[in-house]
């Protein structure tokens, strides 16, 4: 089998080990997998609309656990660009992802919309507020001039410490049931540093920040 389908909280990917492939209806990206050596794996990450996305949180755990899966492994690397994110099982089709750097840069508004840009390796535009607006904001923010090469977008509403609902629309894709590196973005804009849970309308996912960097913990597994 050259090509497997995969989810994470229904984000559904298609992890693929040719370049032969085609773009469903109802996916959200392809792993590309470019080459595999031991716990090693390099891929390119597809959108649906054909662009190249330098980071996924849920993509890049997903290639890991279909990694973990043939190897018999507990740990894999996944190299996507320069990053590389170091994936451990922590459960039952439960993972926890090295997530790397978190940037946070400082609010701005654009539009009349107030926002943190955050870098968690691709650009994301964190709004607080009413997750129910994404469907004006997200479209209107992810191709504005303020962003050259477009960014995911994200509107949260903190419930207390330590968690927070969102929803997300990913650059490229439109809106999606949850994103790994939204939640990371999500929770460095709301909280800065400790643990967060983070609510999407696909299942929560938990986010440890310390130090600049961010862990990432949710599911991955076969469809």
């Amino acid at each position: 089998m050259t090509s497997s389908r995969w989810h994470a909280h229904g984000n559904v990917y298609l992890v693929a080990e040719t370049d032969e492939y085609t773009m469903d209806p109802g996916l959200d990206g392809v792993m590309q997998v470019l080459e595999v050596e031991g716990d090693d794996v390099t891929v390119a990450i597809v959108n649906p609309d054909g662009s190249l996305a330098e980071m996924s949180g849920n993509g890049t755990r997903i290639a890991g656990a279909w990694l973990m899966d043939r190897t018999g492994s507990d740990v894999a690397r996944v190299h996507v660009g320069p990053r590389l994110v170091v994936v451990r099982r922590v459960g039952d089709r439960l993972y926890e992802s090295d997530m790397g750097a978190v940037e946070v840069g400082p609010r701005e508004t654009v539009e009349g919309i107030e926002l943190t840009p955050v870098d968690v390796g691709n650009p994301h535009a964190v709004v607080q507020g009413d997750p129910e607006d994404l469907p004006r904001i997200g479209p209107l923010l992810e191709t504005h001039a303020r962003f050259p090469s477009r960014t995911n977008v994200q509107i949260a509403q903190v419930e207390g410490p330590g968690e927070v609902t969102a929803r997300v629309w990913e650059r490229g894709v439109g809106e999606t049931s949850a994103s790994g590196s939204s939640a990371v973005a999500v929770a460095a804009a709301t909280h800065g540093d400790g643990e967060v849970l983070v609510h999407f309308p696909g299942g929560d996912l938990l986010v440890r920040l310390r130090d600049g960097g961010a862990t990432l913990t949710g599911p991955a597994e076969p469809l």
